[in-house]
């Protein structure tokens, strides 16, 4: 009897405590109603989450913020409460809690931060400007070659920048043995983030105890993360073998090898610190110009607005500058046009409130996860005139393309980029390669509906996007024929002319690179 009486009031209060786990508690803002247990963990969405809302997870809290002055304020200007991520646990198994874009707020955190910050400023990026241009010329003449293949054609172009970037070392291929061992591991990095495809483990912690041959979920983190390490160490230590040698290019490892005791940087730290960059930059980039060529099929007049405003300032004789783009409002607009139209992270990634804060009333407790719905607040008609096309225009009408009486003041250019202390830390870069190709694609081709077997037009689906906290769309066909013999000229001479800068980056390439380098610019 004496055993059995704690023993009942111990289940009763867990009990009772997993009752009330899926309550909400007072202060929070509203929400749908919630289940005992679940809490709203019954209706949370497994995929397009921006366009729907939850508040409760299980015992835990999740608030949606879809205003942008909300995300100012917590966000942005109380970033120092807001800047933690939420609990991941098949995170910190695959990259030991070094993967800067999901780790927790920690020392280790802050000092990966400090250190791409370091070097990714907007003078330190300016210098990347030459292998951006070259890349982005190869993309041109590979769309000339073969524009079936424009979807891969682009993720190679990004790929290719970052790992130049970062390691020194360019993939002319998208089949080049690193940008495949990226895409492959990344596929699976992606399918363990994916919500639904792990057990509820940061809720009901006690499953991280299940042996690895009964848990998946186990084995799949133990496969992504042998995949990352020999990838990512890989490329790491070729670039250091590089610099022992004298045989450096100006990468950014060689500047944090060369810094790393002033830094505070470890082996294992710049080891992900790499991983994590070459993450962001190859597939953010490749989403945005994927987005941006699905727009421009889809909305014939705005690509030739764009079209008569480039040839106006840059003509047939030359290919397009950053510094043109100064003179090209529309095709400014255009590229903040589709950062809102089909924002490449519709929901970012998800923050966790370090401190209790309170806002207009409501509690926004210690813990809870805060998702920004980037999506929300972009395809919001209180703000925008028709949210849901694609119209360049309203950001010649207004700074932050809202409608007329619409206080569009809490708004910021660069908020598809994050927010607060968790900006993404490349986004100099980012926006460099994002103009550069904006202008290349407009000015050079024609983008048009692809005809299918009976000759009909293939209407494209604008919201056919894939899930995930990073989408892009899914692969689709259209027809992409050169706008001029002139311009075709200028595609062939701008990539033949962009050799001696490759040749700085075209290390340790494989016979079949070797022979596709040769190939390509012999039918120049």
């Amino acid at each position: 009897m004496t055993v059995l009486l704690p023993l009942t009031l111990g289940l009763v209060y867990i009990f009772m405590w997993l009752l009330r786990g899926g309550s909400r508690e007072p202060g929070l803002p509203p929400g749908p109603p919630t289940l005992p247990l679940l809490g709203n963990l019954h209706i949370f969405p497994k995929k397009f989450a921006h366009f729907k809302w939850v508040l409760k997870v299980g015992p835990g809290t999740a608030i949606v913020l879809t205003d942008a002055a909300a995300v100012k304020e917590l966000m942005d200007k109380r970033s120092g409460s807001t800047a933690d991520r939420p609990p991941m646990h098949v995170a910190d198994v695959v990259a030991g809690g070094l993967n800067m874009a999901v780790s927790r707020y920690s020392e280790s955190w802050r000092t990966l931060r400090k250190t791409a910050h370091t070097i990714l400023t907007p003078q330190g990026s300016m210098k990347h400007l030459p292998i951006q241009r070259a890349e982005a010329s190869q993309l041109l003449h590979d769309i000339l070659c073969r524009p079936e293949a424009f979807y891969t054609h682009i993720r190679r172009f990004a790929n290719s920048v970052i790992l130049s970037v970062l390691y020194g070392k360019r993939a002319p291929r998208y089949e080049t043995r690193e940008a495949t061992a990226f895409f492959e591991a990344q596929h699976e990095w992606e399918l363990v983030l994916e919500p639904g495809a792990t057990p509820p483990i940061d809720l009901i912690p006690i499953l991280k105890y299940v042996p690895e041959r009964w848990a998946k979920w186990k084995q799949d983190c133990a496969k992504t993360r042998k995949m990352q390490r020999k990838l990512y160490f890989g490329l790491l230590d070729e670039a250091k073998e590089r610099l022992s040698q004298g045989e450096e290019n100006g990468c950014f490892m060689e500047e944090i090898l060369a810094k790393q005791v002033e830094l505070g940087m470890d082996r294992e730290m710049t080891g992900y610190l790499g991983g994590i960059l070459m993450e962001g930059g190859s597939d953010t980039t490749s989403s945005y110009l994927q987005s941006l060529i699905l727009a421009l099929v889809a909305y014939p007049d705005a690509q030739r607005k764009a079209q008569e405003e480039i040839d106006h300032v840059v003509g047939s004789l030359r290919m397009p500058t950053l510094e043109d783009l100064e003179e090209m409002p529309y095709i400014r607009a255009m590229i903040s046009e589709n950062h809102r139209f089909r924002p490449v992270a519709p929901m970012l990634i998800p923050h966790c409130a370090l401190n209790d804060e309170e806002y207009k009333g409501f509690l926004i407790p210690q813990g809870c996860t805060i998702f920004i719905n980037i999506w929300g607040i972009f395809h919001d008609p209180e703000l925008y005139d028709d949210p849901e096309n694609f119209i360049p225009e309203r950001y010649l009408l207004s700074e932050n393309g809202t409608k007329p009486g619409a206080d569009g003041s809490d708004l910021r250019p660069n908020l598809p980029f994050g927010a607060g202390r968790r900006l993404c830390p490349g986004i100099h870069l980012a926006q460099n390669s994002i103009k550069i190709n904006a202008m290349n694609l407009v000015w050079a081709f024609n983008f048009t509906t692809d005809i299918d077997a009976q000759g009909n037009p293939i209407v494209l689906d604008t919201f056919d996007y894939q899930n995930g906290l990073l989408t892009a769309p899914r692969p689709f066909k259209c027809k992409i024929t050169p706008r001029s013999a002139e311009k075709v000229d200028l595609i062939k001479q701008e990539f033949l002319e962009a050799a001696d800068i490759f040749s700085k980056f075209e290390f340790g390439l494989s016979e079949e690179d070797k022979e596709f380098v040769m190939r390509s610019r012999a039918k120049c």
